[in-house]
């Protein structure tokens, strides 16, 4: 496993844990966690306390009617979707949204790409692809931005991020990402909110990229 430094915070894996986290951030902790022994150790000890809970916690009847509904939702045969597991560079979670195919790039400009994985009303995953050498236009956050490198590198003004590294951007984050020299930084990056880009152009074509 790599050496990691970037983490998942310990209330953001509790939420992951009892499943309260959206999908989006669930994805990228997800994909954190199978670089990360530290993180798996963290998740373990809260499914443990969850499970404890569990069993404290005091017994309520079902009405009969819902209690009729779970049992014949239970009965009815249930057809899994495909599981896909990691390939290459790309982590199990990711590979999920992608149903097994390779990431469908779209330019963005001067190199960079990405490919939209998920959107719903509380955010969106996406892959990016940064040539090396190359920055992401200076911006700020409206909410909360997770940021997970898959190959290679990037760093900004708050550190340098490697492979299993996460970066968490948050409204007090203004920051100009720039992928490091070697591979294309490919990196899984999760957002509640859209970003705040200082210049003028990338603000014109934000509504087009969706991010």
């Amino acid at each position: 496993m790599p050496a990691i430094t970037h983490h998942i915070p310990d209330p953001m894996i509790a939420a992951y844990a009892s499943g309260s986290l959206p999908h989006a951030f669930s994805m990228v902790v997800a994909s954190h966690l199978s670089y990360c022994r530290d993180c798996q150790a963290a998740l373990g000890a809260h499914q443990a306390a969850g499970g404890a809970l569990l069993e404290e916690a005091e017994c309520v009847a079902l009405e009969p009617a819902l209690k009729s509904k779970v049992l014949a939702e239970l009965d009815a045969p249930a057809v899994p979707d495909p599981v896909y597991d990691a390939k290459g560079i790309y982590p199990g979670a990711v590979m999920q949204s992608l149903k097994g195919r390779p990431p469908r790039w779209k330019t963005l400009g001067m190199g960079v790409k990405q490919d939209i994985l998920f959107e719903d009303k509380h955010g969106s995953a996406r892959l990016l692809f940064i040539p090396a050498g190359q920055a992401v236009p200076d911006h700020s956050h409206n909410g909360l931005e997770l940021t997970l490198v898959l190959q290679g590198s990037f760093s900004d003004e708050t550190g340098r991020f490697g492979v299993g590294d996460v970066e968490i951007g948050d409204e007090d984050l203004e920051h100009t990402p720039v992928a490091d020299a070697g591979d294309p930084c490919i990196c899984l990056a999760a957002t509640d909110a859209p970003l705040r880009f200082k210049a003028l152009m990338p603000r014109l074509l934000q509504p087009l990229f969706r991010i």
